[in-house]
C-alpha cells in the first residue's frame, strides 16, 4: 500500500511542481499536496489509472471532476486535452489544450500537445497568431524550436525574426542553416583547432543509455535510467528505458508502470512511442498476456 502511495506521489510531483516559479518549488513536497484535497487527488489518479487501462470516459468524467473543483489549473485542462484526443474527441481535445495554454503560456509540453492537435499540415503562423498568446516570449521561442523539429523552416524563420537576439536564437538560426545545407547535399565545416562540439548533460545520458541498450547492459541500464529520471523526470526516453531495463531483468510489473508513465509524457515522438509500445509487449507476453501483448503490437505504426 505503501509503495502505491509513493508512486502516486511521485507522480504527482512529476506533472505538477514544474509548474510553479522558485518561491513554491522552495516548499516542502508536504506542503504542496496540502494544497490539494484527498478528494482531488483520488480523482486525479483515478483518471490517470483509467485513462492507462483505456477507459477514456470514465477518465474524462473523474478529470471533469477535477476541474470543478480546480477550475484554474492548467494541468488539469491539459490532461483532459489529453484524454479527450485518445477518446477521438479532437475539437473538444484543442479546445482544452488551448486553455492550458493560455493559463500557462511558457510550457513546451502543452504547445506540443497543441501543436499536434492542429496537425502538422494546418499550421499557418499567422493563424497561431490569433490563436496563441504571442505575447509571451517564452512561447515564441518554444513555438520556433517546435517547427524546426517538424522540418517547417521557413515559418521558424519567420518567427525568429521576431524575437531579440539569444543563446537559443542563434542555436535555432544554426540548426536550421545546417538542415537546409543537408538537403542541399552541402557539408557543413567541421570544427577548427582540434574542437569538439559541446554535448548537453541531458544529450550525454540520451547516447549513455542508448549505448547501454544497445549492449543489452540491463543491470547498469536500470541504475542509470534512474538517475536520469531523477534529473529529468519529465523526459519519456528515461521511462522507457527503465521499462526496457526492468524488462530485461524479468520484473514486467515494474516494467510496464514504466513504460506506460513514458507513454504518457510523449508529445511528439512516433518513434519513440513505437519502442515503447514494442517494450510492453515484450512486458505483457512476459507477464503471461498474449492478448495485450497483441493489442500493442498492433498499434506500431509502419516505418518503426
Amino acid at each position: 500500500m505503501k509503495r502505491v502511495k509513493l508512486i502516486r506521489i511521485l507522480l504527482f510531483l512529476t506533472l505538477f511542481l514544474p509548474l510553479f516559479g522558485s518561491a513554491q518549488e522552495e516548499e516542502s513536497a508536504e506542503v504542496f499536496l496540502e494544497e490539494y484535497t484527498d478528494e482531488f487527488q483520488e480523482y486525479f489518479f483515478e483518471a490517470l489509472k483509467q485513462k492507462g487501462i483505456e477507459n477514456y470516459d470514465k477518465a474524462i468524467n473523474a478529470l471533469l471532476k477535477c476541474k470543478e473543483m480546480d477550475p484554474d489549473s492548467p494541468v488539469i485542462d491539459h490532461e483532459l486535452a489529453k484524454t479527450y484526443r485518445l477518446n477521438n474527441q479532437l475539437g473538444v481535445a484543442q479546445e482544452f489544450a488551448l486553455e492550458a495554454l493560455r493559463k500557462q503560456p511558457g510550457n513546451l509540453w502543452y504547445l506540443g500537445t497543441y501543436l499536434e492537435l492542429v496537425g502538422s499540415r494546418s499550421l499557418d503562423l499567422d493563424v497561431l497568431k490569433r490563436q496563441l498568446p504571442f505575447e509571451s516570449s517564452q512561447l515564441k521561442e518554444n513555438l520556433a524550436g517546435l517547427l524546426v523539429e517538424k522540418g517547417k523552416f521557413d515559418m521558424a524563420s519567420r518567427l525568429l525574426k521576431q524575437l531579440d537576439k539569444s543563446e537559443i536564437k542563434t542555436r535555432l538560426e544554426a540548426k536550421i542553416a545546417d538542415s537546409l545545407a543537408r538537403q542541399d547535399n552541402i557539408t557543413t565545416p567541421e570544427p577548427v583547432d582540434g574542437e569538439e562540439e559541446e554535448v548537453n548533460p541531458y544529450q550525454k545520458a540520451v547516447y549513455r543509455l542508448q549505448d547501454l541498450l544497445e549492449k543489452a547492459e540491463f543491470g547498469k541500464l536500470e541504475a542509470e535510467s534512474t538517475e536520469a529520471l531523477e534529473a529529468y523526470p519529465l523526459q519519456p526516453f528515461f521511462y522507457y528505458s527503465r521499462g526496457a531495463a526492468l524488462n530485461g531483468l524479468g520484473q514486467y510489473k515494474s516494467a510496464e508502470e514504466y513504460l506506460l508513465m513514458g507513454l504518457d509524457f510523449i508529445a511528439n515522438d512516433e518513434e519513440l512511442m513505437n519502442k515503447i509500445y514494442k517494450e510492453l509487449a515484450t512486458t505483457y507476453r512476459g507477464m503471461g498476456d498474449p492478448g495485450k501483448a497483441n493489442m500493442y503490437l498492433s498499434r506500431i505504426k509502419n516505418g518503426s
